[in-house]
């Protein structure tokens, strides 16, 4: 979402105003703030920095490569004293239709940018690998409630989109919802092979497995008779996901989930700014462009409701040995 042409003028003026070695603020160009959000989430996900730098493309000058302005940017921005290290990586998106002073959804940048990867990246283990690291994968169940014949279509996806409700929520119940079983009747009923036509059915979403880097996209947009408008119900989060917060066989006793990353939005579905806090290690961070400042993790947790909230949200899996 872009903000006001008045109010992007401040942004883009900006300057850094705290030194860390983790982070560096990112000029805001041509309503850029969705992109430099990402960016900012991207320069913590060492995870993708390791594969990356294990990457040496021949074409890694190419200035239309995804992948390969990506690898530059991120690089740049930890070494290159340029207040626009990431111009290329924008210019790039720009030729793959992510344009610049256009309106633009955080969501689906990040899966444009992975999915540009996935087919730009000419070394294929390398660019699994890379998928591998965000993918989840899902199965639709459509069982018939007629004969219980039950059909499984596989799905993966790169980031799980939790509708909340226009009331409190928290994470867990988002995410127990989103696999929650529906009845479909009426004109929603489903063909049934085995019967050989339409039967009232159930249709449920199942978490099949959990990547290394968890994206949860809380969906605060909704179109209604046309018009989109922003959710700012409350949604709480934690810093770690637990086992009991997905189905069962997810996660080992010994595995759980730390945020690492909160993507926010600023603003209403029509006028909006994006932002990013992040925690390349104990300490959070926030990343406004190029405005960059240390903050507290109740700082982060302003971000549950209202104007300013969270709207991507970042877990990286860990090891309970491994953190000891």
């Amino acid at each position: 979402m872009g903000l006001s042409w008045i109010k992007m003028a401040f942004y883009s003026v900006r300057v850094l105003s705290f030194h860390s070695p983790y982070v560096r603020g990112l000029t805001n160009d041509s309503l850029s703030c969705c992109i430099n959000a990402l960016l900012q989430s991207f320069n913590v996900t060492t995870e993708l920095i390791e594969i990356l730098n294990k990457w040496h493309p021949s074409d890694q000058a190419e200035l239309n490569n995804v992948p390969g302005q990506l690898k530059k940017a991120l690089n740049d921005m930890k070494i290159s004293s340029n207040p626009s290290p990431h111009m290329h990586f924008l210019n790039c998106l720009h030729h793959h239709s992510i344009r610049r002073f256009d309106v633009h959804d955080a969501d689906e940048i990040f899966h444009t940018i992975l999915n540009l990867t996935q087919k730009q990246m000419a070394d294929k283990d390398m660019a699994q690998e890379i998928r591998k690291l965000f993918e989840i994968k899902v199965e639709t169940q459509v069982m018939c409630k007629t004969c219980t014949y039950i059909q499984k279509v596989p799905n993966s996806l790169f980031s799980l989109p939790l509708a909340i409700r226009e009331e409190e929520n928290d994470l867990k119940s988002c995410i127990h919802s989103f696999s929650q079983k529906q009845t479909l009747k009426d004109d929603d009923e489903c063909y049934c092979d085995r019967c050989s036509e339409k039967q009232p059915s159930t249709h449920q979403l199942r978490l099949v497995s959990l990547p290394g880097v968890l994206c949860v996209h809380l969906k605060r947009f909704r179109n209604d008779c046309r018009f989109t408008r922003k959710l700012e119900n409350k949604v709480t989060f934690p810093d770690t996901l637990q086992k009991d917060i997905f189905d069962a066989g997810l996660l080992e006793n010994a595995e759980y989930y730390s945020l690492y990353a909160v993507i926010v939005h600023i603003g209403t579905a029509l006028f909006g700014h994006y932002t990013a806090y992040i925690r390349p290690d104990q300490d959070w961070y926030y990343a406004d462009d190029s405005y960059v400042r240390k903050v507290s993790w109740s700082d982060v947790q302003g971000t549950y409701k209202g104007c300013k909230t969270a709207y991507l949200l970042l877990y990286r899996k860990m090891s309970r040995s491994a953190s000891e």
